[in-house]
């Protein structure tokens, strides 16, 4: 019987994707930094709060965020653990409708406001079409959660980042699936006056082939995609029903299994 692994897009191991709350102008200038160097983020925005102090336009979404992904943070950014449930269905189904409404797509993920969450929010929000949502807690590794309604980054960007960028950049051992989550607020950079910090760490893991750059949704419909393949007993072929290409590692040989095709194994 042959092992079979699970890999990212192109047979890589390793994974880079950034969350960054707020919508706030800031982002303007994270989004370049980004762009210059092939990196994604997802950006998780307060639809209700559009055009207040710092806050980008409506307008301006669509067009900054292109190549990126626009994510829920709740209509008015509450305390929603304090919540009663119909403000919490409320706060994230308006702010997605109002995001959609904008972005042309269908809005599958968020991050906590405050941080704030609870099991009786997780346990609401599949039925609010809500696939992952983010917590603040760092948890200082690389691996894949156990959980994506709350999903650890690796660390904020003032935690010991390229600390961790430099393990993450230097580990080989391909036995493991390596994701670097990190996470924060663009206008953080102004107040810390530390912009550098995030330019000189996306110009030391940008750009590189062995590493897969994608946003927080690219990175759940992956993993579902891979979870969806139909094995056979003997483990000797595969049927994926899905709409994307799942890469495997069989006895150490990558092999693509395309949307829609059996593939012996």
């Amino acid at each position: 019987m042959p092992q079979i692994l699970m890999c990212y897009p192109g047979g890589k191991h390793k994974a880079l994707t950034m969350s960054y709350d707020d919508g706030r102008t800031a982002d303007k200038r994270l989004v370049d930094i980004f762009n210059r160097n092939g990196i994604k983020g997802t950006f998780h925005i307060n639809s209700g709060l559009f055009h207040s102090p710092d806050r980008l336009g409506e307008e301006e979404v669509r067009s900054l965020y292109l190549g990126h992904e626009v994510s829920a943070h709740t209509w008015t950014h509450p305390t929603i653990a304090r919540c009663p449930n119909e403000q919490i269905v409320h706060e994230v189904v308006e702010d997605r409708r109002n995001l959609e409404r904008i972005v042309g797509y269908t809005v599958r993920g968020m991050s906590y406001p405050n941080g704030s969450y609870n099991r009786r929010i997780q346990d609401i929000l599949p039925g609010l079409g809500m696939e992952y949502a983010r917590v603040v807690s760092g948890s200082g590794h690389f691996g894949m959660p156990d959980n994506w309604l709350e999903w650890q980054p690796t660390c904020h960007h003032n935690h010991d980042l390229m600390q961790h960028a430099e393990t993450f950049i230097n580990s080989h051992k391909t036995q493991y699936l390596n994701l670097m989550y990190v996470w924060g607020h663009s206008y953080e950079f102004d107040n810390d006056n530390n912009w550098e910090l995030i330019e000189e760490f996306c110009t030391f893991v940008g750009g590189r082939s062995e590493i897969w750059y994608a946003t927080n949704i690219e990175i759940v419909d992956y993993t579902k995609a891979f979870e969806q393949l139909k094995f056979s007993a003997a483990l000797d072929f595969v049927y994926n029903p899905t709409a994307l290409s799942v890469w495997l590692s069989v006895d150490g040989q990558l092999k693509e299994v395309k949307s829609g095709e059996q593939k012996k194994l």
